[in-house]
């Protein structure tokens, strides 16, 4: 990228910020050097990974990104035969705790979103707990090496230990001894040399037997190692040297076991840095409330609520500004400290940023286009040095422009032919700003001059922009607006602060009649626009409170779904306990039928009416139990049936027969076994496949026919389906119960075993079966199964 434009953009700042959010030197490092790039997949990557950073940052803070030191050249040291120091060691050893950390961290994470990137970054860090581990036992601290690092320094510091307390306990006997209170020149006991001694007075050293190590300052006082702890003294120091020589056993043991594991250690800096870089740019994202551009290679930029980063937040507009779709070219124009130059740094920073893989701070769903290079020509940098005026320092770096910008490239351009006359410094501004258009470059450019106005409204690909200014506060609002032109507003500013009229019409009466006629334009455009913005607004109020109220009608359309479907609920399981119960006493009444039959060949007649009565009235009692009003409802129609019709009443589960045809309202009688039943056509319904018989009539007859029907004792179901063999074993066992049968056969062979199952199963839950069992060898076996009736 243009390294001007970086500078002039100031691009560096921001790196700045990035680089505070860093938690490592070596973080901070990879932070400084980011540049832009112009490839869209490396964008795409570096965009995704600052993403994965801020969402993982949301959900639970800051990684535990500590441990992370440039350890390149220690390990390298250790590689070459060299003895880290414990700092060193500590600092690998840290390293390796923050992955464990990390690893720990993101498996927390990973429940419900992906962390791609990240996750195979921490996923490849290498863990040893073992290193960590045996630094941890041998280093206290950066100066200190623990007891326990091994048992031959343990052994040595216990032996030293007792020389330095029996040195002690010598030294402390002559110090306190009569003879020496007039010899010592204080009573205690100092170190010189690394040996015990004791400060005796210079005038009396020649009484004092022993070594003397040093004097004070004054002369006054000598220091002298008594004789009595000379080999004491000695030993401490074979001791020392010995501890010192342990030490550094230990050190170059740990520093060889980290050399084997030199790769994966330095593998593991560049992840944890790259790491640190990532939640860098996310923490930034977060600090800046920053979205994830719609990168793009046509062209396009697109930014909805954008904010210059670098402003104070006080004085931050947020703008909407795009570029490349219908126009190439953009004219901005308006007043001084409106806000043009503003607007030109946004755009270009904003690109920067992105091409950076950073998050803008701009609004879900704002475009930047991956452009090749970034040309500014933004601010004066008149130099003094070189002689250049104004004009000239913009017209030298807009050759240099025009010189090395490529069709991809973006181009700023501020006060556009500023500096010199204005009729020549327009037709300059035009004359570049055409050649931009033809080369397809996109382009943003601020001026003053109305003839780039006019330039922009008469040439395809060239929009007007403004930058909006109050007069009535006679202060820019530093909106941007797209597609109107900017007003000088000079000659309203000049009245508001007092100017007499009368010059003010002079001044109007010098412009020529075209420049007049296209100001007025504008003050009717811009009052338009005005008037337009307010119906707008008025617009969005009312769309907004017509969403609120279609909101508030849905969860209320959605809460009483929910209390139907729940009332509905309720009833069918009401209705299907209501229908179970009916079933039941139809089956008890059924019972007490045939129990009332046995044994004679005519039922007592008023045993039966007393039964069917109770029938009828227990179908009634049901009926108004119904929490459906009606029972259940069937779509048989009075045409379908014939005299001797097989039906079924659908809320007792029982078969019959039609005996008399339905009335006008639909109700008729049905025969069910011995009994009459009335009933609705709504509560029954025709049974397929079967052989419709016409009523013989009397309660008699229908036994009689009965009867004379030869009932097999045993059904055979092999071949046929479960929901097949379930509904003829049923009507098999209800024939058989009325006929009083004892024992039945039922024949379901053994197959896979899911018929032989089904039909068990069946017969376990059914009213009117009370014992069963496999059959015999000779009855069939496993294939048969024998059922008694109740």
């Amino acid at each position: 990228m243009n390294e001007r434009s970086i500078r002039v953009l100031e691009y560096e700042k921001i790196i700045k910020m990035l680089a505070n959010s860093a938690q490592s030197e070596i973080g901070r490092k990879k932070c400084m050097n980011l540049k832009p790039i112009n490839t869209v997949l490396e964008v795409e990557r570096l965009q995704e990974q600052t993403e994965e950073g801020q969402r993982l940052i949301i959900r639970s803070g800051s990684p535990p990104l500590y441990g992370l030191y440039d350890l390149v050249e220690e390990l390298g040291f250790a590689v070459k035969g060299g003895v880290l120091h414990p700092q060193a060691l500590l600092r690998i050893a840290d390293s390796l705790r923050g992955v464990r950390a990390l690893k720990k961290y993101l498996d927390l994470k990973e429940e419900d979103e992906s962390f791609g990137n990240i996750s195979s970054m921490i996923s490849g860090l290498y863990m040893n707990q073992g290193i960590e581990d045996r630094i941890g036992r041998a280093i206290v601290s950066e100066e200190e090496i623990a007891d326990d690092a091994s048992p031959e320094l343990r052994t040595i510091r216990i032996s030293l230990r007792r020389k330095n307390d029996d040195i002690k306990t010598k030294l402390n006997g002559i110090i306190n001894s009569k003879s020496a209170q007039t010899v010592l020149q204080e009573p205690i006991i100092t170190i010189r040399g690394g040996r015990y001694v004791v400060p005796v007075r210079s005038e009396y050293r020649s009484r004092f037997a022993g070594v003397v190590h040093d004097q004070s300052g004054s002369g006054a006082t000598v220091f002298i190692e008594p004789m009595s702890v000379v080999q004491l003294n000695n030993e401490i120091r074979v001791l020392e040297s010995r501890e010192q020589e342990e030490i550094t056993r230990i050190l170059r043991e740990l520093t060889g076991y980290v050399a084997e594991h030199h790769d994966a250690l330095v593998a593991n800096q560049e992840i944890l840095s790259e790491l640190d870089f990532i939640f860098a740019r996310g923490r930034l994202a977060l600090e800046m409330q920053g979205t994830r551009p719609i990168l793009n290679e046509e062209g396009r930029i697109h930014l909805k609520k954008a904010k210059h980063p670098l402003l104070n937040v006080a004085v931050k507009v947020p703008i909407d500004i795009r570029l490349g779709e219908e126009f190439t070219t953009l004219v901005i124009t308006g007043p001084n400290t409106g806000g043009k130059t503003v607007t030109l740094k946004t755009v270009g920073l904003l690109t920067l940023m992105a091409l950076s893989g950073l998050h803008i701070p701009a609004e879900t769903g704002s475009q930047i286009a991956i452009f090749d290079d970034i040309y500014s020509d933004i601010g004066d940098e008149q130099s003094i040095e070189q002689s250049l005026s104004t004009f000239s320092s913009h017209m030298t770096n807009i050759v240099s422009i025009l010189e090395l910008m490529q069709p991809n490239s973006l181009v700023l351009l501020d006060e556009l032919g500023a500096g010199t006359d204005p009729t020549e410094g327009a037709a300059l501004a035009m004359a570049i700003l055409e050649k931009l258009r033809r080369w397809r470059i996109r382009t943003i450019a601020t001026t003053h001059y109305s003839q780039l106005k006019l330039y922009a409204l008469s040439t395809e690909g060239v929009q007007n922009a403004s930058v909006e200014f109050d007069v009535d506060t006679l202060s820019p609002t530093y909106r941007l607006l797209i597609g109107v032109p900017g007003k000088s507003n000079a000659f309203e500013i000049s009245r508001r602060l007092g100017l007499e009229e009368s010059l003010i019409g002079e001044a109007k009466e010098l412009l020529s009649r075209e420049n007049i006629e296209f100001e007025d334009v504008l003050t009717s455009i811009e009052r338009d626009r005005r008037v337009i913005e307010e119906k707008s607004a008025q617009i969005r109020l009312l769309e907004d409170e017509l969403a609120k109220r279609k909101e508030k009608l849905d969860r209320e359309i959605e809460k009483n779904r929910n209390l139907r479907s729940d009332a509905i609920e309720e009833s069918k399981r009401s209705a299907q306990k209501i229908l179970e119960e009916a079933r039941a006493y139809a089956q008890d009444i059924i019972k007490e039928v045939n129990r009332a039959k046995t044994g004679r060949d005519n039922v007592d007649n008023r045993e039966l009416h007393r039964l069917s009565d109770s029938l009828r009235e227990k179908l009634k009692d049901y009926e108004t139990q119904d929490p459906f009003s009606k029972g259940v409802k069937t779509k048989t129609s009075v045409e379908d049936l014939k005299l001797g019709d097989e039906v079924e009443l659908v809320a007792l589960g029982q078969r019959g027969q039609v005996v008399e045809l339905p009335d006008a309202k639909g109700n008729l009688i049905l025969q069910i076994g011995i009994l009459k039943v009335n009933s609705n056509v709504n509560q029954i319904r025709l049974v397929e496949s079967q052989v419709k018989e016409k009523s013989k009539g009397s309660i008699k007859n229908i036994y009689k026919e009965k009867s004379k029907q030869q009932i097999e004792r045993e059904i055979d179901l092999r071949g046929q389906n479960i929901e097949e063999a379930i509904r003829e074993l049923d009507k098999f066992i209800d024939d058989a119960s009325l006929m009083g049968l004892e024992e039945l056969r039922i024949i379901h062979g053994k197959g896979t075993g899911v018929l032989r199952e089904g039909v068990r199963k069946y017969l376990k839950k059914h009213r009117q079966i009370g014992k069963m069992r496999f059959g015999e060898f000779s009855e069939g076996g496993d294939g048969v199964t024998v059922a008694t009736l109740k």
